[in-house]
């Protein structure tokens, strides 16, 4: 009897055993993972997230900006975080921000690989940011206009007298331009210019977007606008055209935004963080932004664009220090309150 309980137990355990093992959660491994804070906009920003995590098995963290709180939102919260950072990247709509958080000690150096490439002008000196994918400040202008302005100082020209609109010079790629027309001209040009604006009768939009409809519908000749603005009206068939402003020989330029790539001091994930901006900076993720509806002119030589796209190297670039444009923008902001309230 008791060698027949005794088999029965050790059935009874390996029975047990076999369950036991076939039921076992798998042991959890792991993933590595990065965190990125994005003022890109996320319709534009997240495929290109998601490509990164496919390809490389990282697990992208992404925290957006909201529409609300466009571009100042997660900086924000970066610069909220200093002593105790939550971030590994942060992915800027234009680079001005980023040099925001050079200047509070907030980024650190990083050199990409695929930085080797891409102009000067569109990299911090010291690593601190690196430009990609960019946007060019274009006029907007209606088919109906036989002879188009190509230039920014037609806002001045009398020929143009209350036909001009731009969008309110407090926010956004506009209010980054006029800092830059600061920076480059020096105050008191830039102010005479301001103020010539306003004698001839130019009209404020909430936005580049309402610039653009403002312009498409016929209210307004003209605007100085974002280039995907622009584009995105021409693809949908509205009656304008796109005018690279000031690229006579010698001509004051293009003033262009890149997006920016910045490494976050003390990232908590910091290898994974150099993997992911190298990947923002390659070739193959400024072709997906150029063929996507923001119509980012690529940095890089040789990328394949659409056609309604100049290469990088065939504009003529507004050539500034978009370290002085960050001190600017901050300084003239009396100003242009003064200016809107007028």
């Amino acid at each position: 009897m008791k060698k027949r309980d005794l088999i029965i137990g050790l059935i009874i355990l390996v029975v047990a055993f076999l369950i036991y093992w076939n039921t076992a959660e798998e042991p959890e491994i792991s993933r590595p993972v990065v965190v990125v804070y994005v003022s890109e906009d996320r319709v534009f920003s997240e495929p290109i997230l998601k490509a990164f995590e496919k390809e490389t098995g990282i697990e992208v963290r992404a925290v957006y900006d909201t529409e609300e709180a466009k571009s100042t939102g997660v900086m924000n919260r970066l610069i909220a975080e200093k002593r105790n950072p939550q971030a590994d990247v942060y992915w800027a709509n234009e680079p001005i921000r980023a040099e925001v958080l050079k200047q509070k000690g907030i980024s650190t150096p990083y050199v990409s690989k695929n930085a080797k490439e891409i102009p000067a002008l569109f990299k911090d000196p010291d690593g601190y940011w690196t430009g990609f994918s960019a946007r060019a400040r274009v006029l907007v202008v209606h088919d109906g206009i036989r002879e188009k302005p190509d230039s920014i100082l037609a806002y001045t020209d009398r020929k143009w007298k209350n036909r001009s609109v731009i969008a309110n010079p407090l926010f956004g790629t506009t209010t980054a331009h006029i800092a830059a027309l600061f920076e480059v001209w020096g105050e008191d040009r830039a102010d005479a210019f301001m103020r010539a604006m306003k004698r001839n009768g130019v009209a404020l939009s909430t936005s580049n977007g309402e610039s653009a409809d403002l312009v498409a519908s016929g209210r307004y000749a003209f605007s100085l606008v974002d280039s995907d603005d622009a584009i995105n009206r021409i693809r949908q068939g509205r009656p304008v055209s796109m005018v690279y402003p000031d690229q006579a020989p010698g001509g004051l330029g293009c003033f262009i935004v890149p997006n920016a790539a910045v490494l976050i001091k003390g990232a908590p994930h910091p290898q994974e963080a150099r993997k992911l901006i190298d990947y923002l900076l390659s070739k193959e993720t400024e072709r997906r932004l150029a063929f996507a509806d923001c119509a980012q002119i690529p940095l890089h030589p040789g990328v394949a664009m659409p056609k309604e796209l100049k290469p990088i190297d065939a504009i003529r670039v507004m050539e500034v220090d978009y370290a002085g444009v960050a001190k600017k923008l901050i300084e003239i902001q009396p100003l242009l309150k003064r200016w809107v309230m007028e």
